[in-house]
């Protein structure tokens, strides 16, 4: 049994949230505060310390170790942000519709993201809320897991006829697998599927496998979106679960999502949203090129003026 089913990441609304601050740590006006540790200035703007440290964090989670060099680049890089910054402010592009709405957007961004943060550090998980959760997902995963085998063709007569031969002959299954199954995963290896949860398969699947007793295989063709079935059980067991403590991380998450995801809904419920379009506007008609002008067609030449008659 692996950790994947306990693995689940959080909702797609809490991840924009916390993404979204990441990306949004421009404030080039912000200026240094009594308490604050400057740890550079532009042209009398502050550059605060506690910045630094939050992109050295960044960098860190990325891999990359602190060191007087890196904070010295980072330190670079914000002062060249803020001297472009102060550059675009002088042309007055601060107060453009475009890049206030941005503005507003990164604002909100970082509001919300404060939000989610100030509720999982302010609504804890206990220890009883994460066991009930992981008893609660054993029930949902319990059962049996199977190592079978199994001939995959396109035909139910085919697939009577490898039952007629494994009737006569059992042990024949893995070399007709081998000669007749049209799954290539298994195909090589006599049609073996080796150990997995019924629940990964389909369904006619799962429910003639469930049916036969360990050694046999199905007598009649077992029908499914993929084409016909001969499947042999070779053995099957109890699922087995990691322990509590293994997976005490992922069901923290999971459950921080299901209690973010009630939050959101609430909070949905309670609110008015009116959407005025969700289409994307037309695009201007356009114009159709003038078709170029034809060529003149050449002057026809002038006949030739008959020479006057002799006079008589």
């Amino acid at each position: 049994m692996t950790l994947s089913k306990f693995r689940i990441p959080l909702p797609a609304a809490a991840l924009l949230l916390l993404l979204g601050a990441c990306n949004s740590t421009d404030s080039t006006k912000a200026p240094a505060t009594a308490k604050a540790v400057v740890a550079a200035t532009v042209n009398g703007t502050a550059i605060n310390a506690s910045r630094v440290d939050m992109l050295v964090k960044q960098r860190a989670a990325q891999g990359q170790p602190d060191s007087p060099e890196l904070r010295k680049a980072i330190i670079e890089n914000l002062a060249m942000q803020v001297l472009i910054s102060q550059e675009a402010v002088k042309k007055g592009l601060d107060k453009t519709p475009e890049v206030l709405d941005q503005i507003d957007f990164a604002q909100q961004s970082i509001v919300a993201n404060a939000f989610v943060q100030d509720y999982l550090k302010n609504t804890p998980v206990s220890d009883e809320m994460l066991k009930a959760e992981y008893e609660k997902i054993k029930a949902q995963m319990a059962g049996n897991e199977y190592k079978a085998r199994h001939i995959l063709v396109d035909k139910e007569a085919d697939a009577k006829d490898i039952i007629a031969k494994l009737k006569k002959n059992p042990k024949a299954f893995e070399a007709l697998a081998k000669e007749r199954s049209k799954d290539p995963g298994s195909k090589v290896n006599g049609g073996d599927l080796g150990w997995f949860d019924p629940q990964n398969m389909v369904p006619e699947f799962a429910a003639a496998l469930a049916k036969l007793e360990k050694g046999k295989f199905t007598e009649e063709p077992i029908k499914s979106q993929f084409g016909y079935h001969v499947i042999l059980l070779e053995d099957s067991r109890a699922k087995v679960f990691p322990p509590l403590e293994q997976v005490k991380p992922s069901l923290l998450q999971q459950v921080q999502q299901d209690n973010l995801k009630k939050l959101f809904d609430d909070i949905k419920a309670k609110a008015k949203i009116d959407i005025v379009a969700v289409s994307a506007p037309a695009a201007a008609p356009v114009a159709k090129p003038a078709e170029p002008a034809k060529p003149a067609e050449p002057a026809k030449p002038a006949e030739a003026s008959k020479p006057a008659e002799p006079a008589k």
